[in-house]
C-alpha cells in the first residue's frame, strides 16, 4: 500500500442514483473524522458539484472528472487514491479499464458487481497483476453478496467453535425482503444476457456454482432453480434470484481460505414463502415472474424515495447442517438491500480494506476472504447489519 496516495477512497459514479447515496451516508457517519480523506469523481463536474452542495459535503473535499472510456483519466484518478470505490455499472460496461489501472497500480477497488461471467475474466486477466502489485480488489461488495457471504462465514466459524469442524451444507434462506432491487442490477442482468450472444462459452460460468472457485469442483449442490418444501423449517421455498451470483462468491470464499468449509461444501440459497398450500402457491408464482425484466424493471439511476429505503429492511437465515444438530443464524439490515444497505455495505467495504486490512497481501478477492470479521464488526457498528446466533 502506498501511504503518499492522497485519498483513502474515491467514490467514482458519485452523481449516480446509489453514488449520492454513498456521499450522503460518508458525510453522515464520517463528515468529521479527519483521519479520512476522501474524493468524488465522474464524468460531468457540474452535476458533482450539485451533488457535493445538496449533499453537504465539505469544501477541501475534491472533485475529479474521469471517464471511465478515457484511459489516461482513469489512470490519474488511480494514482491518487488508496481505494476506488465505484457504484457505476455494468461492470462489464464501465469497469474493465478502472480494474486494470487498480491492478496495476496498486490501488484497492470495491465494487457492487453481481456479474459472474465479467468477474471470471477479470480475475484470469489481473489476479497475478494484483498480487505482484498489492492490489487488493473485491467484488461485490453490496447486496450482492456482502450479507450472504459474511452470513456463511459467520455461521461456520460458530460451528468450528461449537463442534471443532465446520458444517458441510448450509442453506441461505431469505425470511424476509423489503424493497426494490437497483436499477443497476437490472442494467446487469440486461448487459450479461446481451453478451451471451456473443460469449456463448458464458453460459458455463453462469450455471456453475463453482465458476469463480479458481478451479476448484466441489460436490453436486442441491436443487434451487424450483420450488422444493424445506424439511427441516417445514416451510415451502422458492428459487432466489440472486443465488446464481451469491453462491459463486461464497464457494469462491472458502477457496480463497483454504476450502476452511470443506472441500465437500454444499450452499444453497432460497427464498422462504411459508407453509402448506398458500406458501407452495406463492414459490410457485415467484418461479413464474421475472424481476430483473420487462418494462417494469428500473432504470439505471432510478430508485425508491428517501421514505421508502427508509422503511426498506431484509431478515436472512442461515442453517449450518452438523452431525446431529443445525445452528442457526441470521443477518438482518436496518434498510431496503438494493440502495440503503448497499451504499452503506460498500462504503464500510472501501474503509475497511484501507484502514484495517494491511497484511492483507495483493489479489482478487470476495468480503469474506479479504476481510471477514472485521467488516461484519463494521457493519454492526456502523452500517445498521446485526449478525445474530438464533439457536
Amino acid at each position: 500500500m502506498n501511504d503518499s496516495k492522497k485519498f483513502d477512497f474515491v467514490v467514482y459514479g458519485a452523481s449516480g442514483f446509489t453514488g449520492k447515496l454513498v456521499v450522503e451516508y460518508v458525510v453522515s457517519r464520517y463528515g468529521d473524522d479527519k483521519n479520512i480523506s476522501w474524493a468524488i469523481a465522474g464524468r460531468n463536474i457540474e452535476k458533482l458539484q450539485s451533488v457535493k452542495d445538496a449533499k453537504g459535503v465539505a469544501e477541501d473535499v475534491p472533485i475529479i472528472k474521469v471517464d471511465s472510456d478515457d484511459v489516461e483519466s482513469v489512470n490519474a484518478m488511480v494514482a491518487q487514491t488508496k481505494c476506488v470505490l465505484t457504484t457505476t455499472g455494468p461492470y462489464q460496461l464501465y469497469g474493465n479499464n478502472i480494474v486494470a489501472a487498480c491492478a496495476e497500480l496498486g490501488t484497492d477497488y470495491v465494487d457492487l458487481c453481481g456479474e459472474p461471467g465479467w468477474m471470471h475474466e477479470k480475475i484470469n486477466q489481473h489476479a497475478a497483476q494484483a498480487k505482484e502489485s498489492g492490489a487488493r480488489i473485491v467484488f461485490s461488495c453490496g447486496f450482492d453478496s456482502i450479507p450472504f457471504d459474511l452470513g456463511v462465514l459467520f455461521v461456520q466459524n460458530k460451528a468450528i467453535e461449537t463442534h471443532g469442524k465446520p458444517a458441510s451444507n448450509v442453506r441461505g434462506r431469505v425470511r424476509g425482503m423489503n424493497g426494490e432491487f437497483s436499477g443497476g442490477t437490472a442494467a446487469s442482468f440486461g448487459a450479461t444476457m446481451a453478451s451471451l450472444r456473443t460469449k456463448p462459452e458464458l453460459f458455463e460460468i453462469l450455471a456453475n456454482p463453482f465458476s469463480l472457485s479458481n478451479g476448484h469442483v466441489g460436490p453436486e449442490q442441491a436443487q434451487d432453480s424450483k420450488p422444493v418444501y424445506d424439511d427441516k423449517l417445514e416451510t415451502w421455498v422458492a428459487p432466489f434470484f440472486m443465488a446464481p451470483i451469491n453462491t459463486k462468491n461464497v464457494h469462491r470464499s472458502n477457496a480463497l481460505m483454504s476450502h476452511v468449509y470443506g472441500e465437500d461444501f454444499c450452499y444453497n440459497e432460497m427464498w422462504v414463502t411459508g407453509p402448506g398450500d398458500e406458501g407452495k402457491a406463492i414459490a410457485d408464482a415467484i418461479v413464474s415472474s421475472n424481476p430483473l425484466g420487462g418494462d417494469d424493471a428500473p432504470k439505471p439511476g432510478e430508485g425508491p424515495s428517501r421514505e421508502s429505503r427508509e422503511n426498506g429492511n431484509y431478515d436472512v437465515l442461515f442453517c449450518a447442517d452438523c452431525d446431529n444438530a443445525t445452528i442457526h443464524a441470521s443477518v438482518k439490515g436496518d434498510m431496503d438491500p438494493g440502495y440503503g444497505s448497499t451504499s452503506k455495505m460498500i462504503t464500510e467495504s472501501a474503509i475497511c480494506l484501507v484502514k484495517e486490512c494491511n497484511d492483507l497481501e495483493g489479489g482478487i478477492y470476495t468480503p469474506a476472504s479479504s476481510m471477514g470479521e472485521k467488516l461484519i464488526d463494521r457493519l454492526q457498528n456502523n452500517a445498521g447489519l446485526t449478525f445474530t446466533i438464533e439457536s
